[in-house]
């Protein structure tokens, strides 16, 4: 007899946790976008606090659906964007979260059903000259028909995402600390 809570479900891609390593795996987009925040321990720590409590995503514009307040690995997530029965939810699952004194982030990892298959990274880092910056970094193919279809829009819309969420987050870290 068993007892206990299911297994997760899979990842939709072998690459687990690739987005701390460099380079990134071949045959996916790569994206890595890096935006200037401010300076210091503050704005450090106020804009890590938004990526990692998810609110640098709604924010943004995100519908957010998380089984946790914080990332940690194992944590589900379903981010939502459109609007009433045109909005598309895509789930995935946090892979890796780090919580250090100069690094504060995590990523998640795509599940059966979201339209691409890899994995996003969203990390804030304090430099040795006090600059913090925020960097979202991905690895990504197709993973449904319409995302297939969408061809080359789809690399350009993660990319001016990418840079949503940094001005995004430029205006939360700047707001709160």
């Amino acid at each position: 007899m068993t007892t206990g809570t299911p297994a997760p479900a899979p990842f939709n891609y072998p690459e687990e946790g690739a987005t701390r390593r460099h380079p990134l795996p071949r045959g996916y987009r790569h994206l890595h976008e890096a935006t200037y925040l401010g300076h210091g321990r503050a704005v450090l720590e106020a804009a890590g606090h938004a990526v990692t409590g998810f609110r640098m995503h709604r924010a943004a514009g995100v519908r957010v659906r998380a089984s946790a307040p914080e990332a940690a690995p194992g944590v589900r997530v379903e981010c939502a964007l459109g609007l009433g029965p045109l909005r598309l939810w895509a789930p995935c699952r946090v892979v890796w979260s780090e919580y250090e004194s100069e690094r504060i982030g995590f990523a998640y990892g795509t599940l059966a059903g979201h339209p691409q298959r890899g994995e996003e990274s969203f990390v804030v880092e304090m430099r040795a000259d006090g600059a913090v910056w925020f960097t979202m970094t991905a690895f990504s193919v197709p993973g449904r028909w319409y995302t297939r279809l969408a061809g080359p829009l789809v690399p350009l819309f993660q990319r001016l995402y990418a840079r949503h969420c940094g001005r995004t987050l430029r205006r939360l870290a700047r707001r709160n600390r």
